[in-house]
């Protein structure tokens, strides 16, 4: 089985981060769609499950968690009756406001059941006690208290939006902002630093690198699993494999979680290498020629 060098794999996977789709990284890096498809899968599940083990034991005092939208296959409005697999998607989300570190993402719904796991995920995962903030998504309220119990300085940033723009010429522009109310929900949160602005960046930031998450487009996922691992290799390059501009350092660097920048021949290294099989013993085959 012939094996694509680390150099090749890197160039793609930097074609990956960078925002470009599976077809412009097949034409740039002149191979074949489906063996992007192939590495995107077996990179996403390797830095899926080494994040997993990774982040662990954080120093994170304050978290920001939120949600952003995006679909596969085709709009909830547009999926067919019966068809599995297709509609709307949710990455949850939780990073550190002092590290920027993601802690914890989860690719699923946006209900009560997704929130209880993707909270449950977030807890063991912290070291000390926290200050959390979310939006005002009421089904947090019931899973940060299912996951942290009375151990967490928890508020709700609710943010109230007028209508919608009307005209034609404005139907894609965001409805007006109107106020923001901060609300304490369990213990004592300083209420200076109640604010979702490091996650909701990230949400945009999310948007730009990773090419399924890009809005008016056709470059949405086609499976949710390979929208999951395309999560789990943009989250491995921001928080191992790019510096924050305002920290000078990668986001796991700061949080002690990384001692350096992780380069891209690094992430697609995460990958075993694939185990050679022992050949059987040769045997000549011989021709008895006829009278022989």
């Amino acid at each position: 089985m012939n094996q694509m060098p680390i150099a090749k794999r890197a160039q793609i996977l930097g074609f990956l981060v960078e925002g470009m789709s599976l077809r412009a990284a097949s034409r740039l890096a002149d191979c074949s769609i489906n063996t992007v498809t192939k590495l995107l899968v077996d990179v996403g599940t390797a830095c899926a499950d080494f994040q997993d083990q990774a982040l662990r034991n954080l120093p994170s005092k304050r978290i920001q968690c939120d949600e952003i939208w995006s679909f596969v296959g085709a709009k909830q409005k547009n999926v067919a009756k019966g068809a599995a697999g297709y509609g709307d998607v949710w990455t949850w989300t939780a990073i550190c406001a002092d590290t920027k570190l993601v802690a914890s993402w989860m690719v699923g719904s946006r209900d009560g059941d997704a929130a209880q796991t993707f909270i449950g995920d977030l807890a063991p995962r912290l070291r000390n006690r926290v200050q959390l903030t979310t939006d005002g998504h009421k089904v947090y309220v019931e899973a940060v208290e299912s996951a942290f119990g009375a151990a967490v300085d928890y508020a709700m940033l609710v943010k109230v939006y007028g209508e919608g723009p009307k005209s034609d010429q404005r139907r894609y522009s965001p409805s007006e902002f109107v106020c923001a109310t901060k609300q304490t929900v369990t213990g004592n949160p300083d209420m200076d630093k109640v604010s979702t602005s490091y996650v909701e960046r990230q949400n945009l930031t999310m948007r730009m690198s990773c090419r399924r998450f890009t809005r008016l487009t056709n470059a949405f996922s086609k499976k949710v699993e390979n929208h999951a691992h395309a999560v789990a290799l943009h989250f491995m390059h921001y928080n191992f494999g790019r510096i924050h501009k305002s920290l000078r350092v990668t986001p796991a660097m700061e949080a002690g979680v990384s001692n350096h920048v992780w380069s891209l021949e690094e992430i697609a290294a995460l990958v075993p290498a694939p185990e050679s099989k022992p050949r059987g013993p040769y045997k000549k085959k011989l021709q008895i020629a006829d009278g022989g």
